[in-house]
């Protein structure tokens, strides 16, 4: 009995070990059935559809490989040709993030995310606004570098100043409370950690409950804030750029742009921050009223020490000038992407022919100009000072920066799964797939928008949790839009609530890299959270949502009426 069982277990690992070579076999064989006994182009539409969204559900494959499939299924089953297929890789959404990404590689290599992360929690201090300067700092950050890049970039700063807590709450345990008159006390140097480094802890390597309170409490605000702030911007999380190509397919609509996507969202990061900063100051530090004292006069040895340290690393900073370049791009970005249509005056383009210029094109352009211009300032001997120039030393025209920094940061999976969203979608139009799924979804007829916007926003939340977010995005989006269509509703009420829901994948460390990222420094544990925090952040986000759909989101975008856009691409789909 015991071989036996040995044996079937054995069997069982050898079966977990190729589950994923058995997804990738047995899923396409499994629907093959599907084109064969129903040879018309919505079946094997649907069951190009079905074969890749489980392939991104599973992950059993890579993403990017996973968006592939399209590109050779649609061809074969006769529903796409090559060309047309091929021509929806790479659209005016690829040519923004790489514009958008060569101004993120310029920040990274000068540091001058760095600097104002430390110089937004310099003005926080070490108070109990530590926390929310950082997640004011993050939220300023992700709305143009993405989520990930951010919190890789932040968490390291926020580790080093725990450290200095802990060490601090290590050699001062018996005097928590104790006060000093000046800041001349011994520091103790503490490295910033590599995100690489992973290392393990134990309750007791913390001197006090609280300080492992206060550890958990800064680590997940850091990746949370992350999300919050990528909603803010169209390019600052690839779901919002996902939904800006899959809203394209209503070509006579010209109500999303940077401006009106920026006016909508930016209440709702605001609001979020302050909840989610309350929930978790709450849940990790209890009432304010211990923590926020103002009758405390002085600060205590622990935040002197905590307070010096970033100053330190303030210090460390090198010469500021192609930082000063960086932030004018940066800015000059922004305010022509606000300018180019604003709706309420006429915008730049108005100058030039209409119709040939977007966002990509300011973006491509500035990006382009980040390769030319030098990094050294002009008739000046000093170099830069940074630590991955690349023989900019020797070279005075060096620019700021190379091919190699933007292809460090280039995520060319995610354009990759972009595009077989693209074409995804092109195949289920072209085939009458999404008119057939419209007609199946009219018994919701019956619901008010609201309803309707809820349920897509609960669905769409509780799958992000275990799939990745563009993918499961790319998978909900046609099919909301072909419910809105049949229902009348404008697909913007379902569209935008559910691409900012999409990112609300915050309850496990799966749900998406910048959890993963905070999950690795060993602070909080998986209960953290999916049972405490994760919950509460995924219910406010979704309230938060609702709230903004339902009231300042009506006005801007004519929410009451069925727009004349959408009524068109209706009366072309049914012909």
């Amino acid at each position: 009995m015991r071989l036996e069982a040995a044996a079937r277990m054995d069997v069982f690992r050898k079966l977990w070990r190729a589950r994923k070579l058995i997804v990738v076999v047995f899923i396409p064989l499994s629907l093959l059935p599907l084109p064969l006994i129903h040879p018309t182009s919505e079946a094997c539409c649907a069951y190009v559809l079905m074969v890749t969204a489980v392939y991104w559900v599973s992950e059993a494959v890579p993403l990017g490989a996973a968006a592939l499939v399209p590109a050779f299924l649609y061809p074969l089953f006769g529903v796409l040709k090559s060309s047309e297929v091929a021509s929806e890789y790479c659209k005016d959404t690829t040519l923004l993030l790489m514009g958008v990404i060569c101004l993120a590689a310029s920040i990274e290599k000068w540091n001058l995310h760095k600097r104002i992360a430390l110089r937004m929690v310099m003005i926080a201090g070490a108070k109990p606004g530590l926390v929310l300067g950082f997640m004011c700092c993050t939220v300023f950050l992700s709305m143009w570098l993405s989520n990930t890049s951010t919190t890789a970039m932040v968490m390291p700063i926020a580790e080093a100043v725990l450290q200095q807590l802990i060490c601090t709450g290590l050699a001062d345990s018996h005097h928590d409370s104790e006060t000093v008159d000046s800041p001349e006390e011994d520091s103790v140097a503490i490295e910033i950690p590599n995100v690489k480094r992973v290392k393990a802890r134990r309750d007791s390597q913390y001197p006090t409950k609280r300080d492992h309170m206060i550890c958990k409490c800064l680590s997940l605000s850091i990746t949370y804030a992350a999300t919050i702030g990528g909603l803010i911007t169209i390019t600052g999380t690839s779901t919002n750029l996902i939904f800006a190509e899959q809203f394209n397919r209503y070509p006579d609509a010209k109500v999303i742009n940077f401006g009106t996507w920026f006016i909508f969202s930016f209440p709702i990061a605001i609001i979020m921050l302050v909840l989610t900063w309350l929930w978790l100051h709450f849940l990790f530090l209890g009432c304010f009223r211990e923590t926020c004292s103002l009758s405390k006069k002085r600060k205590t040895r622990r935040e002197m020490m905590s307070e010096q340290r970033i100053q330190e690393e303030y210090a460390k900073l090198g010469p500021i000038y192609p930082e000063v370049v960086t932030g004018i791009f940066f800015i000059l970005m922004t305010l022509l992407w606000f300018t180019r249509e604003p709706g309420f005056v006429p915008g730049w383009t108005s100058l030039f022919e209409k119709g040939y210029r977007t966002d990509a094109t300011v973006s491509v352009l500035l990006g382009f100009l980040l390769f030319l211009i030098p990094a050294r300032r002009p008739f000046s001997s000093s170099s830069p000072s940074c630590e991955n120039t690349d023989n900019s030393e020797s070279d005075p025209l060096a620019p700021m920066i190379t091919w190699k920094d933007f292809q460090r940061l280039m995520p060319w999976e995610i354009v990759i799964l972009v595009g077989g969203g693209y074409a995804l979608a092109a195949g289920c139009k072209v085939s009458g797939l999404s008119v057939w799924i419209g007609r199946q979804l009219e018994p919701m007829s019956g619901l008010p928008p609201w309803a309707v916007t809820l349920l897509a926003c609960l669905l769409v939340s509780a799958v992000t949790e275990f799939a990745s977010n563009p993918a499961t995005l790319t998978v909900f989006l046609p099919i909301l839009s072909a419910l809105s269509e049949t229902l009348l509703i404008n697909p913007l009420h379902t569209l935008i609530p559910s691409t900012m829901c999409v990112s609300f994948g915050v309850m496990l460390p799966v749900g998406n890299p910048p959890n993963a990222i905070v999950f690795s420094y060993g602070h909080v544990q998986i209960s953290d959270m999916q049972v405490k925090a994760g919950f509460g952040v995924n219910l406010i986000g979704v309230a938060v949502v609702m709230l903004a759909i339902t009231t300042w989101g009506v006005p801007l975008f004519n929410l009451t009426e069925f727009p004349a856009w959408a009524v068109a691409r209706n009366v072309t789909r049914g012909l």
